[in-house]
């Protein structure tokens, strides 16, 4: 196999340029966005002046993962604020923009709230804007301190399933830096695993059709000197037959009240391999992830993407020939299925990993009393 070695514990600096963040130039207040369509080739910033290019940089998927979403959410309510733009009607183009990912909804919601409350008691638009921008700023900071403990958490999880340590991980999608407002949720957990030693190989599933894996999770991978494998998505199954995964650690966009979880489409067939394989398959999302209103799996709205994602492929600095803009790689006209997301029993999960510690089994009941617990932990 084509590996990328490292020394198990070095650690680098992933990138100096931060996923989001805000800015004030002298032009007016701006989110500022590092664009993961340009990964690996290049590291370019997308910057957003108003709500509407931000809904375009997410359904673009320039900025992406499901806590990261929440973030920008709540930030493109206070640039409408700020800006002086109607905020309910950007809070609603935002909140639709990825009907799967109920993080997004929340981001916008707290700080749409935050404004409302602001007007309510009387103050000025100004007053609301600041109080919109306070409250993404507090989603921010407590995304980066839960993905600090779900990494905590996850990592005594995996010394608890598998004693000894040299663990090989496998992993689907980009559930790191680019998704969180620190380091991650699953990759959290691997990364804290390889900081400890306890990290023997990272299987990184290459996460077709747009590749976030090999375009992004290896990316961080390397720049934390990670042990890592990149593999194509249907050489999994071998894979497992070789007895060569520890353990399938994922993340989570919606996880329904009785423990159904969505994730990137591939995610599924991988906790179904888990399962004949008697491998744990376990799942890493904040609490803001679990949507106790939405009761089962069945309930899940899955995004369907456009189909030239599937009958084209999109490289950075790849010539453009397609017309989504990509290589084509199927016949002219060919129909292509293309749902962004699949849905996970909670039957084949181990456990679900948040900020509050691990709920297993997984259950409505477990489920309910992992979120409050998370909640107890948020207020300290």
């Amino acid at each position: 196999m084509a590996d990328q070695y490292a020394q198990s514990g070095e650690d680098k600096q992933p990138t100096g340029i931060p996923a989001i963040r805000w800015e004030e130039p002298p032009e007016g207040p701006v989110v500022v966005l590092l664009d993961q369509t340009r990964l690996p080739a290049e590291e370019v910033e997308l910057v957003c002046t108003d709500a509407s290019a931000l809904v375009e940089a997410i359904g673009s998927l320039a900025v992406r993962g499901a806590p990261l979403l929440g973030i920008a959410g709540a930030y493109g309510v206070a640039l409408a604020a700020a800006r002086g733009f109607d905020v309910d009607e950007a809070a609603t183009a935002l909140a639709g923009a990825r009907p799967t990912a109920v993080n997004l909804s929340v981001g916008v919601r707290r700080a749409q709230e935050a404004h409302r409350a602001a007007l309510a008691g009387g103050g000025s638009p100004g007053q609301a804007a600041q109080a919109a921008l306070a409250a993404a700023r507090t989603l921010h900071r407590e995304d980066a301190e839960a993905s600090a403990r779900m990494a905590e958490h996850g990592l005594r999880l995996l010394e608890e399933l598998l004693p000894g340590g040299g663990h090989r991980i496998l992993t689907h999608c980009n559930t790191g830096a680019l998704v969180s407002g620190g380091e991650g949720t699953a990759l959290a957990v691997a990364l804290a695993a390889h900081r400890a030693g306890q990290l023997r190989r990272l299987w990184v599933d290459e996460t077709r059709p747009l590749l976030q894996g090999a375009r992004l999770t290896a990316w961080e991978a390397a720049r934390h000197g990670m042990a890592y494998s990149l593999l194509t998505d249907n050489a999994a199954g071998s894979l497992f037959a070789a007895g060569e995964v520890d353990a399938v650690l994922i993340g989570a966009d919606r996880i329904a009240a009785d423990g159904s979880v969505a994730n990137k489409v591939g995610s599924y067939p991988l906790a179904v391999l888990a399962r004949y394989h008697h491998v744990p398959f376990i799942v890493v999302a904040p609490a803001t992830t679990v949507d106790l209103d939405t009761p089962d799996g069945a309930s899940i709205e899955v995004e369907q993407r456009p189909g030239y994602e599937v009958t084209e492929i999109s490289a950075p600095q790849a010539p453009v020939t397609g017309a989504g803009g990509g290589i084509p790689v199927a016949p002219l006209g060919a129909q292509a299925y293309n749902p962004a997301f699949d849905v996970t029993p909670p039957e084949l999960v181990t456990a679900i990993v948040t900020e509050g510690g691990a709920a297993s089994p997984v259950t409505a009941e477990s489920l309910a009393e992992l979120c409050a617990r998370s909640r107890q932990e948020a207020l300290g």
